[in-house]
């Protein structure tokens, strides 16, 4: 089976359930939008094994073309909205694309590709036109995941990869029903927000709503109005939406009584209270439209006051822990049991996990091999030999541990990959190629760090004597216009001082992060 083949295996049993829910579209009628984009498409020389890149925010037309594109054997390279010309154009050319369907905000001059208005009103499909025959092994989107300049990594995934994660998704079955509504706020071309939106949409026949924007007003709005069951979000969202009905409660002096009742719930329950316990959820839940059940966080880890604050709430609060590798979510916790801190369960169907290396605290290196663990990094064997070993297990550079319930826990990272508050990810590597073109510039170390409780990137730069603050400054803020501003470093220190190095000249991140902690890089641009 194929992606396009999974959502006939939909509309056959789902025909006439909404699959976008704002738009009021049906399964059946989803069906002939994508045949008719297929034909559109088609019409502009698309034929199978084109790379097609999909630039856009969450809008109807995102899922259709998507869809199209498999109609027709292509490619569907996703492209991230926050990214810069060049970085398109370089992420293009690596992946030889042939055309980038994007919303018109995104055009621009380039000889790279060719641009297609994605808003474009499609005609009628093609009566000649059949969907091509793809095998499940073939290639089905193209993500880059160590960003995208210099040498990147680029992550094929097949129609196999995708149709077993949505299989896998089967885990979540006692929380997720047909005709439930799907929150789709997070970006379709993150591969979480692709997971939950678009391939467990598939595989329980739920609605997505989708919504372009993060504006909290909108979404707000949405929850009033649409009601939605399943809310997947990144942790930091969970976490301001927690704090804002926290401090609504202080304002209006009822927060101690709502806490101490959340707290104890359970026992207040066992004594016939149970009332008190609900009548202080309602109005909290009211905030959600009232019928939310499910919460799903991932993209990092969710502190444990934050969960434990929701499943008091009376939500099933989910975390799953997974990587574009491994198409998003491969482990996915039990709601049953107790996992605190930073637990984010078990490998799901038809995959599994060893942890390796481990420490006198039982803390290793996590590898995993199964179903949707993708074949290797486009082109780059060098580094598929680096991360896979003889027996297809795959190295994800995560350290975690695991209880006696069989749940993993995150420890914290052996690659050095930034996860920034939002869930988005930052490489290093990727940085410190764009900084050490800088005159002036002999090191550069850039790495996760902490600046008034919040995580930044932060550089530290070993620079020519005769180098000033402000000259630096202004130099790192030209080099950060090349990259997405989620990435871009505000928070940096100069030294004079070589970096310290290991043995093969490579910079010892840790140490240097030490130092900074230490005090021993003064000049500071904070």
């Amino acid at each position: 089976m194929n992606m396009y083949q999974l959502l006939e295996k939909a509309v056959v049993t789902w025909p006439d359930y909404l699959i976008l829910v704002r738009e009021e579209v049906t399964f059946s009628a989803f069906l002939d939008l994508v045949k008719a984009r297929a034909a559109s498409l088609h019409a502009a020389g698309i034929e199978r094994g084109d790379v097609v890149g999909v630039l856009s925010h969450n809008i109807p037309q995102f899922p259709i073309t998507m869809f199209a594109i498999w109609y027709l054997g292509g490619r569907v390279l996703l492209l991230d909205t926050n990214l810069t010309p060049f970085e398109y154009d370089n992420m293009a050319e690596i992946t030889k694309c042939k055309m980038v369907c994007a919303e018109k905000s995104f055009f621009y001059k380039t000889d790279k590709f060719t641009f297609y208005d994605i808003t474009k009103k499609d005609g009628k499909p093609n009566p000649d036109l059949t969907a091509a025959p793809v095998e499940s092994t073939e290639i089905a989107t193209l993500s880059f995941t160590s960003g995208s300049t210099g040498t990147p990594k680029v992550v094929p995934l097949t129609h196999f990869n995708l149709i077993e994660c949505a299989n896998s998704l089967q885990d979540m079955h006692e929380w997720i029903n047909a005709g439930d509504i799907m929150y789709g706020f997070l970006p379709m071309y993150h591969i979480f927000g692709f997971a939950v939106e678009i391939l467990a949409t598939l595989h329980y026949g739920s609605g997505m709503l989708l919504q372009p924007t993060v504006n909290p007003k909108e979404i707000m709005a949405d929850f009033k109005k649409y009601k939605p069951q399943i809310i997947p979000a990144v942790p930091r969202l969970f976490e301001v939406i927690r704090n804002r009905i926290i401090d609504t409660l202080k304002e209006k002096h009822m927060w101690w009584l709502a806490s101490f009742v959340l707290k104890y719930g359970k026992w207040l329950e066992k004594l016939g209270l149970g009332f008190l316990v609900r009548k202080v959820q309602k109005p909290v839940l009211e905030i959600f439209g009232g019928r939310a059940r499910l919460l799903i966080a991932g993209g990092a880890a969710t502190k444990p006051e934050v969960e434990k604050f929701y499943e008091r709430l009376g939500l099933t609060f989910i975390q799953g822990y997974g990587l574009t590798e491994t198409v998003g979510p491969i482990c996915i916790s039990k709601p049953t049991k107790k996992r605190f801190p930073f637990a984010f369960g078990a490998p799901t169907s038809n995959n599994e996990c060893e942890i390796r290396d481990k420490n006198e605290d039982g803390v290793g290196v996590l590898w995993l091999r199964g179903h949707q663990v993708f074949g290797g990094y486009l082109n780059n064997p060098t580094v598929n030999e680096q991360v896979f070993d003889e027996r297809g297990f795959f190295n994800t550079g995560d350290m975690v541990s695991m209880d006696k319930n069989g749940e993993l826990h995150f420890a914290g990272r052996k690659k050095q990959v930034i996860v920034l508050d939002s869930g988005k990810n930052v490489y290093p590597d990727e940085l410190e190629g764009l900084f050490m073109k800088i005159p002036g510039v002999k090191n550069v170390a850039v790495f996760e760090h902490k600046v008034k409780d919040k995580t930044v990137t932060y550089g530290v730069f070993s620079v020519d004597k005769d180098m000033t603050l402000d000259t630096l400054s202004a130099a790192i803020a030209q080099a950060n216009k090349k990259v997405a501003s989620y990435k871009w470093v505000t928070h940096f220190a100069m030294t004079t001082d070589e970096l310290p190095m290991t043995s093969t000249q490579k910079v010892k991140h840790h140490v240097v992060r030490q130092n900074l902690i230490d005090g021993k890089y003064p000049i500071r641009h904070e």
